[in-house]
Parts: C-alpha cells; sequence; structure tokens
C-alpha cells in the first residue's frame, strides 16, 4: 500500500463524514414532514437511475463474478443501503439529534467487535488512543463543554433502533473489506444498489399504503438529490474505499467527525454560533484521527 493511497482513502473518509454530517441535517428537518421509507427508496433509486447509464456496461462485463458472489453482494446490500439509512430516518422520528449522534459513537466499537470475530484483527494502540482521544472530543462538543449534561440525556425507541443501524453498518464494513471482490468501486456500487433498491421495495409499498405518498415539492426533490447524489454515491465510493485501504476499524474512527461537521454546518447554513467546545472538541477529535492513522503510514 503506498502513502498516496492512504493519503487519498483519508481525505475521502473526511469528504464522506462531511456528506453524512448533511445527511443527518436532512434527517432532523424531514422527520415528521418527509415518510422515512419512501426518502430512503427514493434515495437510492435516484441513485442507481443516475449511475447505471455509466456504469452498466461494467455490470454486464463483470456478471459472471457477481453471479458467483451474489450472496456477499446481496448482504451488503441488505446492510448498507436497505438497512443503515433507513434505520437513521425511521430513528429520527421519535428521539433527539443528540442521542442519534451519541448512539452513533458507538460505530467504531461495533467495528472493533466484528473485526475481532471475523477478520481475528486487534486494533493497534495508536488507533485505541487516537479512537479514545477523538471520543473525548466527540463529548466535549455534544456536552458543550459540560460533562454533567450526560447525566440529563434521556433515552427512548428511537435510539434501540440507531443501535442496531450501528451494528448494521459495523458488520457491512468489516464484510466489505472481508469480501474484497476484485471488481472497479462504481461497478460494485452498481451492484448493490440493483439488489439494495429491490429488497426495500416492500417496505415502501406498506408504507406507502398506510401513510400515502411523499409531496412532491421544492424540500422533498432537493432532499433526495443531495442524499441521492452527495451521501450515497460520493459517500459511499470514498466510505469502501476508505475500508478496504485503512481497514474497518480504522475508517469507522472518522464518525467521530460528523458532529464536528454539523456543528460547522449549523454555523455557516443555520446562522448558529460558533462556541469555544465546538473548537476544543474538534481540535481534539481531528488529533485523535491523525493518531490513529499515523501508525500506518510508517508501515
Amino acid at each position: 500500500m503506498t502513502p498516496h493511497a492512504r493519503y487519498w482513502a483519508i481525505a475521502g473518509l473526511v469528504v464522506c463524514t462531511l456528506a453524512w454530517a448533511g445527511n443527518a441535517l436532512i434527517a432532523r428537518a424531514s422527520a415528521g414532514l418527509l415518510p422515512p421509507v419512501s426518502l430512503s427508496f427514493w434515495r437510492w433509486t435516484t441513485a442507481l437511475l443516475i449511475l447505471l447509464p455509466f456504469t452498466a456496461r461494467g455490470v454486464w462485463r463483470h456478471r459472471r463474478l457477481l453471479l458467483e458472489h451474489r450472496w456477499q453482494v446481496i448482504a451488503l446490500s441488505a446492510l448498507s443501503i436497505s438497512t443503515y439509512n433507513t434505520l437513521l430516518y425511521l430513528a429520527a422520528q421519535s428521539t433527539t439529534a443528540i442521542n442519534i449522534t451519541l448512539v452513533n459513537t458507538g460505530l467504531p466499537v461495533a467495528a472493533f467487535i466484528w473485526t475481532l470475530i471475523i477478520l481475528h484483527e486487534w486494533p493497534t494502540r495508536a488507533t485505541l488512543l487516537g479512537a479514545l482521544l477523538s471520543f473525548c472530543g466527540l463529548l466535549v462538543i455534544l456536552t458543550s463543554g459540560q460533562p454533567q449534561r450526560l447525566l440529563e440525556l434521556q433515552f427512548n425507541p428511537g435510539d434501540l433502533i440507531m443501535i442496531v443501524a450501528v451494528l448494521a453498518w459495523g458488520l457491512y464494513s468489516v464484510l466489505l473489506r472481508r469480501w474484497m471482490l476484485p471488481v472497479p468501486g462504481l461497478t460494485q456500487l452498481s451492484a448493490m444498489l440493483l439488489c439494495g433498491v429491490p429488497l426495500l421495495l416492500p417496505f415502501y409499498l406498506w408504507e406507502f399504503s398506510q401513510v400515502g405518498a411523499m409531496p412532491l415539492e421544492l424540500h422533498t426533490l432537493g432532499a433526495i438529490g443531495y442524499t441521492a447524489i452527495v451521501a450515497s454515491l460520493v459517500a459511499y465510493l470514498a466510505w469502501n474505499n476508505g475500508v478496504k485501504v485503512l481497514g474497518p476499524a480504522t475508517a469507522s474512527l472518522f464518525s467521530y467527525l460528523m458532529p464536528v461537521f454539523t456543528a460547522l454546518l449549523g454555523v455557516l447554513l443555520l446562522g448558529e454560533v460558533l462556541r469555544w467546545y465546538h473548537v476544543v472538541g474538534g481540535a481534539l477529535t481531528f488529533l485523535g484521527l491523525l493518531l490513529a492513522t499515523w501508525e500506518g503510514s510508517k508501515r
């Protein structure tokens, strides 16, 4: 592995986390306005329609390999395309943004556990120390620099949904490394979308029968457009490459950047005030990630 590949993987994971911070803001803003399964279904359907004209030849060219590994592709699709974000949108209907972010901090732990069980790899000391430092920075942001606020948090059924989502995403990340298919990234993503969208369809039809169609308005089209292009195509390609290059345990640590970017987006887009704890927490998070990725860059 060349240092160049590591730097691109790290940069991609930063972009990915920024994209998903925007996705979290959309999930919060659309709670109660957009049906969660409908948002997920049309997000991925739109992504598939955009991507397929450019990748159909590649999918056809690698069809035998993809069919040979069809159960792996289906499993990866079910865990990522069909499960994680749908559960996140569902959780956003009944829990707070800070709770979603807190539960999401379990992603590195889930990835560590699945890595140990499936890949039989133990994280390096630098990775563990970096994870601890990033987690401390995260807590500074989430508690606004007042640790006693953790005692005031209340959890509800939406948080249980997020726990399942985090476990699913951690498993997906580890299996993605375990089943490294020798196909281009865009081809693999297209194959996953071709499997994941049909898996979502029955749940979409059930929700449609219960609450009706999603309103066709400007903010709806904007939400679908952003989640389909930025939070899906761009972010998934970056995440998949980061997992393959750095490993799931290290890549999962970048999820700690989500509250940092969410706070920055709040300042830039919502007119919120940048506080001292945003700066301190963000600095600790970035230092932790540098520590976690530094050891691997020396090998």
